[in-house]
């Protein structure tokens, strides 16, 4: 069940009412009896469960190793070429 946003037109207290969404809409203040109107909100956000969401979760197991070998002077990660202009031998 949803959180819905009031605003009253006379008194300009906001308040929220927890409601089903089937409820109708209240009609007025409960601070001032006055007519209240329901605001549009963004609502809740979008709530991410289980496994696959991070950048991480796919990462290969293998791309580790190939970064530890670059840094030691190996080939271009791009492409394997030693001569590569991106390889870190090639900027020595």
């Amino acid at each position: 069940m949803p959180n819905y946003d009031y605003e009253c037109l006379s008194c300009k207290h906001k308040f929220e009412a927890f409601q089903s969404m089937n409820d109708a809409p209240l009609k007025e203040c409960p601070k001032c009896g006055q007519k209240v109107r329901r605001l549009i909100g963004s609502g809740m956000g979008i709530i991410f469960k289980g496994t696959g969401f991070y950048h991480t979760d796919y990462k290969n197991k293998s791309s580790g190793n190939t970064a530890k070998k670059d840094s030691s002077g190996g080939s271009c990660s791009c492409c394997s070429d030693s001569k590569c202009p991106k390889s870190p031998e090639s900027n020595k």
